[in-house]
């Protein structure tokens, strides 16, 4: 577990998928409103960040840590790592699927705090990856900081509306 005097970081587990569904529809929105179509966030949301998708992730092989408000541990976060369904993936790389957070804990050091356990759970493969909008700068930038590079681009389909993703790749110690 990873402390921090207004948030705590825990492995998530199969009983946490609701919660895992909702702070990533409402991290998503959060993020995309005003920026993406409506109805197709809307529609990605009722899809994507559902409960069974978040077990279905876990039952997989994934896993994921969830970021928890103190006091109270309401969820405010949560990065998932899991088999690459990436068009660029290799022979031993290893997703980020998801790193969310609300925006009211940007700069507290829960990103970084998220991407360590997501790294920690990456060990031993050839490459971490993930892909973000193209148009998300502040992302962007976490990521770069984080040693990710440029790998490709892919559509990413967010309810219906093909939107343009980077494929970034950061490679892994051995």
């Amino acid at each position: 577990m990873t402390d921090n005097p207004t948030w705590t970081i825990r492995e998530a587990g199969a009983g946490d998928a609701s919660a895992l569904a909702l702070i990533g529809a409402a991290t998503f929105l959060e993020t995309f409103a005003g920026i993406l179509d409506g109805e197709a966030i809307v529609g990605h949301c009722a899809a994507q960040h559902v409960e069974a998708a978040y077990r279905a992730y876990l039952a997989d092989g994934g896993r994921a840590w969830i970021a928890e408000a103190q006091p109270g541990g309401a969820p405010i976060g949560f990065a998932l790592v899991g088999k690459p369904d990436l068009a660029a993936a290799l022979e031993g790389d290893i997703e980020l699927k998801r790193i969310y957070s609300l925006s009211r804990f940007h700069g507290t050091g829960l990103g970084a705090a998220l991407m360590k356990q997501a790294l920690e759970a990456a060990r031993g493969h050839r490459r971490l990856l993930l892909g973000v909008y193209a148009g998300n700068q502040r992302a962007l930038a976490f990521y770069r900081k984080q040693g990710f590079a440029d790998l490709g681009t892919r559509q990413f389909n967010v309810g219906g509306k093909l939107y343009d993703d980077l494929v970034l790749a950061r490679p892994l110690a051995a």
